[in-house]
């Protein structure tokens, strides 16, 4: 599981919190970065896959990269937070308990005690290796997870294409349409999954699913 995220900071002036995962089957890591590899030498692009990074000029190639994604077995989760609904008066309230809940929704449901894990996630700060050891602390229970580290998200392309699905969603959800290709990355996503990526999908969606949730 690669986890990355996205206008999460208490005081960032966004309307939504934002954490997602893109899992991939290890025995599939190779050919998944080769794929991306070609996807990339047919499009002649280079630097990192970001929403940020999404251009009229380069949508062809995003286009390409949406496609492979859901051509294959590789995963996306979502837990998505209207930061309104977030109650800091509530007694011994502290973000950054909230923060780590967050993570532990994302992940605790959908690990499955047949299979071993190894979780990554980006590193946004100095404060990451505190962050790693409060999310070691929460899931340690569970014997399914077997690494959790922090790399930085040029590292990884899946951390990459997290960044970039969730940055659709993110885009989406603040009514933005000023970029040609973002709209119509966004339309191509909604094409494929069949579903509003405004919404929350059924909690068995395993290929794309997204938990909006209601703290109200």
């Amino acid at each position: 599981m690669y986890c990355d995220e996205s206008t999460h900071l208490q005081n960032d002036g966004m309307p939504f919190m934002m954490i997602a995962y893109v899992s991939v089957a290890y025995n599939q890591l190779k050919q998944h970065k080769e794929s991306i590899k070609a996807i990339r030498a047919k499009h002649k692009v280079r630097g990192e896959i970001k929403w940020s990074n999404v251009s009229n000029g380069q949508y062809y190639f995003y286009a390409d990269l949406i496609d492979y994604f859901f051509s294959n077995d590789m995963n996306f989760r979502s837990i998505i937070v209207d930061k309104t609904q977030i109650n800091e008066s509530r007694e011994e309230f502290t973000y950054d308990d909230f923060y780590f809940r967050m993570y532990y929704q994302l992940l605790h449901h959908k690990i499955n005690q047949s299979y071993n894990y190894n979780i990554y996630c980006d590193i946004k700060d100095t404060r990451s290796y505190k962050k790693l050891d409060r999310l070691n602390e929460m899931l340690k229970w569970n014997a399914s997870i077997r690494n959790f580290q922090f790399i930085r998200s040029h590292e990884s392309v899946f951390m990459q294409l997290a960044d970039l699905i969730m940055g659709a969603i993110n885009y989406k959800l603040r009514g933005k349409n000023k970029v040609v290709a973002k709209c119509k990355l966004i339309e191509r996503i909604e094409k494929h999954c069949k579903v509003p990526i405004t919404k929350s999908t059924p909690k068995t969606a395993d290929k794309f699913n997204l938990f909006f949730i209601d703290l109200k």
